[in-house]
């Protein structure tokens, strides 16, 4: 077994995210078509920022502008700029390899001249130089790992705008690659991330996707987030189960996330990830607060938010504390006193990651003060159901034991990527100790390298 295929966030190397069939066999469940279906309109941001502040004031004098523009292809990730180096083709394209069950599956592919160009741009990156990777791209505008290497300079240099308009050429470039059949809306699409070609795709948008959440523009992100998890949804390479949640609730599509969990749950068992336990109870809560709710709808959606957020502290009892902490708020004596949420709590190394992850990207979400009203009640409900001993504590803190082991590889790639620093500190020492290159952060170990520079040099003797 590989590490990829043993290393799926929704596993934790347990049963968590597999269902069994009565023969014990693993089975495999392709996600409701619903919860993966995408919008066009809804991968540009200018949709949301119309909807938030009016047209005007978002487009302002650009449409007689474009009207004078040359034709350029019409892209739906960005669209090409005049500022931006003219557009040539750099050598990526794009190959069907074959369709099965519904689906397509595709892959990138570089020219011989492109390759040569990766190999220097892997030696510019050895070189520890920024400028050799800029003198490159300035002979090479549109190489892929060359504007996602450099994106990231920039951005650590706080040059937002620059670090953003890379990622944006990027993407550009890669559209303009794009098969005839490959669809970005379709959810059949799919794309392997052990291809090295393809992950500089995935990396492209989740970096696009955190620009735009960033920007203020939540609900572009979590478009972005279901095309990502839409690629490859069984490896969900960059985890984008552990951040759908968060841009589900930031853009406060709490009934999409509900709809999402009720229907990956069976086969994917999202509840026994924290962040999933803990943000569906937020959206039933948020959804019963809602004045369009029907009275009686209302009621039932608050005893709902109120079980599934005493079950997700049973569960998952690590993450009060730091929430709190993070929410600038003192517990009261009882809750500090117990020692059901204090630090003898069993919690292993793999699940503080998770719990590390989820407190440091969700705890501003906590902050509203009927939130941590709430948060309150059910906090004291369930120090009485732990008094009385409630079997489901018995129960939960023995799958605590038997699961969350190791986390696998794509959930550290996950943490690297995301930057929140309570979850990079619980990273472990195998993981922080071995270099983290930007454009390609803990590629797969099961990689499918399609070329490499002894082939290269074979096939072109001096």
């Amino acid at each position: 077994m590989t590490d990829e295929d043993k290393g799926k966030p929704e596993e934790q190397n347990c049963d968590v995210g597999k269902e069994k069939s009565d023969s014990g066999e693993t089975e495999k469940r392709d996600p409701q078509p619903e919860t993966v279906f995408l919008c066009f309109r809804n991968l540009n941001p200018e949709t949301e920022l119309k909807r938030y502040f009016g047209a005007r004031a978002v487009l302002g004098d650009q449409r007689p502008r474009q009207r004078q523009r040359h034709f350029h292809r019409s892209t739906w990730l960005t669209v090409l700029k005049d500022t931006w180096p003219r557009f040539s083709r750099p050598g990526i394209s794009m190959t069907l390899l074959e369709s099965k069950d519904g689906q397509q599956y595709f892959t990138f592919e570089h020219s011989r001249d492109y390759q040569q160009v990766q190999f220097k741009f892997l030696d510019a990156v050895e070189s520890m130089d920024p400028n050799n990777i800029v003198a490159l791209l300035q002979l090479n505008p549109y190489h892929i790992d060359c504007l996602l290497q450099l994106s990231d300079v920039c951005r650590i240099q706080e040059d937002q705008e620059m670090a953003r308009d890379l990622i944006e050429r990027a993407l550009y470039s890669f559209e303009c690659a794009f098969h005839p059949v490959f669809s970005l809306v379709s959810g059949t699409s799919r794309l392997d991330y052990r291809r090295p070609e393809n992950r500089a795709f995935f990396l492209a948008l989740y970096k696009h996707m955190m620009f735009l959440e960033r920007r203020g523009c939540p609900r572009t992100a979590l478009e972005y987030c279901r095309l990502l998890l839409s690629l490859d949804p069984d490896r969900d390479p960059l985890c984008m189960l552990l951040l759908i949640d968060f841009l589900s609730l930031r853009s406060r599509e709490y009934s999409y996330l509900l709809r999402l969990y009720q229907a990956w749950e069976v086969h994917r068992n999202l509840s026994q990830l924290p962040n999933f336990a803990f943000s569906v109870a937020l959206s039933c809560f948020h959804l019963s607060q809602e004045e369009q709710t029907e009275s009686g709808e209302r009621e039932k959606l608050k005893q709902k938010a109120d079980l599934l957020l005493q079950n997700a502290l049973i569960m998952f009892p690590g993450v009060l504390m730091p929430l709190l902490d993070l929410c600038t708020v003192q517990p009261d004596a009882a809750v500090v006193s117990h020692v059901f949420f204090g630090p003898k709590s069993q919690q292993s190394p793999a699940l503080a990651e998770l719990v590390s992850l989820y407190v440091g990207r969700t705890h501003t979400l906590w902050r509203e003060a009927g939130v941590l009203l709430w948060l309150e009640e059910c906090v004291r409900e369930v120090l009485q159901r732990v008094d009385s001993k409630d079997p489901l504590v018995e129960d939960c803190q023995n799958k605590r034991k038997q699961r969350y082991q190791n986390a696998p590889r794509n959930i550290h790639r996950h943490v690297i990527l995301s930057e929140i620093k309570e979850a990079t500190s619980a990273l472990p020492l195998e993981v922080t100790t071995q270099p983290v290159m930007g454009f390609d952060p803990l590629p797969p170990l099961d990689s499918l390298a399609s070329y490499t520079r002894t082939n290269i040099l074979a096939t072109n003797p001096k």
